[in-house]
């Protein structure tokens, strides 16, 4: 057993817990804020990633929010609420909204532990993942909004239009 699930296997280790020992193991950069937030920056292919990872011990809940910043022209901020809709419908775990003020996108994602439930590194990363990738599905889609000509419904489409196997 190496470190990193030793340091797992203990009873007393919180999912912030656990988002730091992820974090230190996958070389993320992070700023654990408090015992129940932690801040990490991922970086994938589209962009880097700001997430913000909070657990609230009285609603037992763990909240995830995945950012990153996008400059929106004011004629367009229509056409990216339009689209955000489309988006959200097909968000199974999560949901996006635009913060004009501060010019970012965010998924937010909960997750409920009410009970006494306990988390696990693998649902951590799990919802780490489907954060980064859901974002990364998506991003092409806004920026084809905020800054082509394409609709809502166009931009949508191009973000599930993958392209499989070789030519």
């Amino acid at each position: 057993m190496n470190k990193v699930e030793k340091a797992l296997a203990a009873d007393d280790v919180g999912p912030i817990d656990i988002a730091e020992i992820l974090a230190k193991n996958n070389d993320w950069d992070f700023d654990r804020l408090d015992e129940d937030q932690i801040q990490m920056e991922i970086e994938a292919n589209w962009r880097i990633y700001g997430l913000d990872l909070s657990w609230n011990s009285f609603e037992e809940s763990l909240r995830l929010a995945c950012s990153f910043e996008l400059s929106v022209p004011k004629d367009k901020i229509t056409k990216l609420v339009k689209l955000l809709n489309l988006v959200n419908i097909k968000c199974w775990t999560g949901s996006f909204v635009f913060s004009e003020e501060s010019t970012l996108m965010i998924f937010k994602y909960g997750l409920n532990l009410t009970g006494g439930s306990f988390t696990s590194a693998l649902q951590i990363n799990s919802i780490l993942e489907t954060s980064i990738l859901a974002c990364e599905t998506y991003y092409p889609a806004f920026q084809l909004v905020c800054w082509g000509d394409e609709t809502p419904s166009e931009a949508l489409a191009v973000a599930f239009d993958k392209s499989y196997g070789t030519a």
